[in-house]
């Protein structure tokens, strides 16, 4: 997850810091398919692991003793293996598709990136093969992962509330902390970003949600699982312990 968290960001924002040092705001064709394809890629492919992850909580919590010979490094490498596949065939269809596509005089994006729908609302000629397959994949590609996101922690939190001790629902709990917030800030980021470009004209409102969506979710993933890290507590409470407080 992280590295796939690194690969989002490094698609998008070195280009803009670039437009922004330069004031130049262009892009060229094969950069924007380029950038399209590979943002398409690795926020699929985000989307597959937190699934994934979510089935290891499952495991973890449901069905304990068997959890090493259930989650072996085999398997492990399979899922991960066989998420990368479908989401780079994804992106590469897409890419296919767009391909055939007219742009005339207005090449102008709303976003500070080469966005999907974007370039299909600037597209010249007729886009309605590109929209189905969009709308298509965006609903199974997002849609299976969050389905099993869903029962997995349904089962979950029906093997919790059957535990005993207060001791055991708290680590239960903790131990699927990090991932539910991770969970909750990358699809609400996303649901807002497909919303804003549905519903509103605006391009600063689009901007400011793509921003949320390929900036800010990347960046707070790794923060949100160090807190899970007793080292890394430590060092935060050193930290506030050595800011004065003011009188």
């Amino acid at each position: 997850l992280s590295f796939t968290d690194i690969c989002f960001s490094t698609t998008t924002i070195p280009n803009m810091l670039v437009n922004l040092q330069t004031q130049n705001q262009s892009i060229t064709y094969a950069g924007c398919l380029t950038q399209f394809c590979f943002v398409l890629v690795f926020a699929s492919l985000e989307s597959f692991l937190l699934g994934v992850m979510a089935y290891d909580r499952y495991v973890a919590i449901c069905h304990p003793l068997t959890y090493t010979a259930i989650m072996n490094p085999r398997l492990c490498g399979l899922l991960i293996l066989l998420s990368l596949s479908i989401t780079t065939v994804d992106a590469l269809i897409h890419s296919l598709i767009v391909l055939n596509l007219s742009f005339c005089s207005d090449r102008t994006i709303a976003y500070f990136f080469c966005e999907a729908f974007q370039i299909i609302k600037i597209a010249s000629s007729d886009t309605l093969l590109n929209s189905i397959f969009l709308y298509l994949a965006a609903t199974i590609l997002g849609g299976v992962p969050l389905s099993g996101i869903i029962f997995s922690y349904t089962q979950i939190v029906s093997s919790i509330l059957r535990m005993p001790s207060a001791g055991g629902k708290y680590k239960a709990f903790s131990t699927c902390g990090s991932h539910l917030s991770v969970v909750s800030l990358f699809y609400g980021t996303g649901l807002g970003t497909c919303v804003s470009a549905a519903f509103t004209h605006s391009s600063r409102k689009t901007a400011v949600a793509s921003v949320t969506y390929t900036v800010v979710t990347p960046m707070m993933n790794p923060f949100t699982y160090s807190l899970r890290n007793r080292d890394m507590k430590g060092a935060l409470k050193n930290i506030f312990k050595c800011i004065p407080a003011f009188p």
